[in-house]
């Protein structure tokens, strides 16, 4: 492959693969909520993690709440070190649908 398309494809893999700090603040701000697995394309584990977060929220005041509370608590933390890969996978998918 010529050196022209390949500076071609990595600059739109460049301007269309999602940004790791957008991840990161969604993510670290929205929390539970799941919007950073959904921003990197993700759907089904986001809306997944919304359920059980807010789940969780509504029964924490008759106090069985808490166990799906803490464990969307842990899924954001393991997050924290998964959303390079994630990023990684993305791009990757970008190169492969441009070639």
């Amino acid at each position: 492959m010529d050196t022209q398309r390949e500076l071609l494809i990595e600059q739109r893999v460049a301007n269309e693969a999602k940004s790791p700090l957008i991840a990161y603040l969604l993510l670290i701000f929205l929390w539970g909520f799941g919007v950073h697995r959904m921003y990197l394309g993700r759907w089904i584990s986001g809306l997944f993690m919304l359920s059980v977060w807010a789940v969780g929220w509504l029964l924490t005041p008759i106090l069985i709440g808490w166990p799906a509370v803490a464990f969307v608590a842990i899924w954001c933390v393991i997050d924290l070190f998964l959303i390079p890969g994630m990023i990684r996978g993305d791009r990757e998918d970008i190169r492969r649908r441009l070639r």
